[in-house]
């Protein structure tokens, strides 16, 4: 682990393996750290910022910095997407697109860092009056398994740009790219304590870190459940917290869309990831006069991914772990329970190798009320749901408890712009989906897909406090 500019073990001298999920081998073994170690990091993030070593740098030279990271970040991409790969499974063109979006997020901060402006506010003649934005203090970061490079940059930039110190803890499951960065911003110059990476088990060294009294904000990306807990820890000591927590996530397609176009976003939407990404287009909503022609193309489209190891740059890779594995396993029992017709698919592979394999699957008109159209199930697995108006195609996209992504897929933009206007998600897009996944978005939900926003420029707002100072002026 990274600690206060060291590397080190855990206290207690345990480690464990991750798991490399394509062939369900051991890739390395990493230290199980816990709440000594998280406190240990803690303090040495405190201390750090106390110092104000990283607080009072001048902000310029702190972005030159953070660019310095994006450019090491770009020269070692073959390697970094190699860790990422072998860790998460996913293929390795995915992975080097990971990398190369985590190296965007520092040069996008980079180049923010100097521009953090507070306002001048009119109050009385006599009076100057104006705010500023000042750093919280030490930031966790509670990465998930499934982009863990591009998440914790995605926290990590603007929490470093804006002079914060941090404390991260990467996913259990995938811990190797989040120690590569630590050794990164180590080479660069990064002051000792600055950044910090426990690596552990979520139960016990990421429950230490959130409820940890000396943390001044939590960003975390998960699951509802655990982000609850999350939540819970940190109103114990009255912390803020940015939680993004994932989404049942439609595409909207009418009759009058390019259909050939919306049919190859609706299958990248869903097998990015092997389908274990939040913003994942798992529910299909469409026009029921092209029903059944359309979800024939999509599923002539998913007969010809390749399944395989992502070193060997397939099209879908494995699922993380078995545990996640078998859950998917019970989501298509249940249709089947259901009578739900599963059109293609809904099989564990087992000609694809020894790791957690699963084939793109089609679940065709699926009750709106179902688990199926309402649960995140977190693999290769599209819920289509037909519609004949486009109130009931409102109905239906705001039917979950989630809100982070919608794609609308027609030709009419009166009747996209209405959509758009009613739709409750965080994003919406209209004709693509995700355009590209641009670092400069805005990004996160309404309802339980959580509050607070990252990317962009509205990031900023989460890792600083603004503090109002007034001058009373003598003549």
């Amino acid at each position: 682990m990274y600690i206060g500019g060291c590397w080190v073990g855990s206290k207690s001298g345990e480690t464990f393996a991750t798991i490399n999920p394509a062939t369900t081998e051991p890739i390395a073994y990493v230290p199980r750290g816990n709440a000594s170690d998280i406190d240990m990091a803690v303090r040495a993030a405190q201390n750090a910022f106390e110092a104000s070593e990283w607080r009072d740098i001048v902000p310029s030279e702190r972005g030159r910095l953070l660019f310095k990271i994006s450019q090491l970040i770009r020269e070692q991409k073959n390697e970094l997407a190699h860790l990422e790969t072998l860790d998460t499974g996913k293929p390795l063109a995915q992975a080097q697109n990971d990398v190369e979006v985590a190296a965007r997020y520092f040069e996008y901060y980079a180049g923010v860092a100097d521009k953090i402006l507070g306002e001048t506010i009119p109050v009385r003649p006599e009076i100057l009056n104006f705010t500023v934005r000042e750093p919280l203090g030490v930031t966790a970061h509670i990465v998930p398994w499934n982009y863990p490079i591009q998440i914790a940059s995605r926290s990590l930039a603007p929490a470093l740009a804006t002079g914060n110190t941090a404390v991260i803890k990467p996913a259990e499951d995938t811990p190797l790219t989040a120690l590569r960065l630590a050794a990164i911003c180590e080479t660069v110059g990064i002051p000792p304590g600055v950044v910090n990476v426990v690596t552990g088990y979520g139960t016990e060294a990421g429950a230490a870190l959130a409820a940890h009294p000396n943390i001044d904000h939590v960003t975390f990306t998960g699951s509802v459940t655990t982000g609850t807990f999350v939540m819970k820890a940190a109103a114990e000591n009255i912390k803020p917290i940015t939680l993004e927590l994932g989404g049942k996530s439609p595409n909207i397609v009418f009759s009058d869309a390019n259909l050939n176009e919306a049919a190859q976003w609706v299958v990248r939407s869903i097998i990015q990831n092997a389908g274990q990404t939040c913003s994942a287009g798992s529910r299909l909503l469409v026009e029921r006069t092209i029903h059944e022609s359309f979800v024939l193309k999509v599923s002539e489209l998913m007969k010809q991914l390749r399944i395989g190891p992502g070193i060997d740059n397939s099209d879908i890779g494995p699922i993380i772990s078995e545990k996640q594995l078998n859950r998917i396993e019970s989501f298509i029992n249940l249709a089947k329970q259901e009578g739900i017709s599963v059109h293609l698919g809904g099989q564990r592979m087992k000609d694809a190798g020894n790791g957690f394999f699963f084939e793109p699957t089609i679940l065709d008109s699926v009750s709106p009320n179902s688990r199926l159209a309402q649960e995140e199930i977190f693999g290769p697995v599209l819920a289509v749901l037909p519609f004949d108006t486009i109130e009931e195609a409102l109905s239906l996209a705001n039917s979950t408890e989630y809100g982070l992504v919608t794609g609308i897929w027609t030709s009419n933009l009166d009747k996209a712009h209405w959509l758009a206007n009613r739709v409750r998600s965080g994003q919406v897009f209209i004709n693509n989906y995700g355009a590209g996944g641009g670092v400069e978005m805005t990004f996160g939900g309404y309802r339980k897909s959580g509050f607070g926003r990252e990317k962009g420029l509205e990031a900023l707002k989460h890792y600083t406090q603004v503090k109002n100072i007034a001058v009373k002026i003598q003549i």
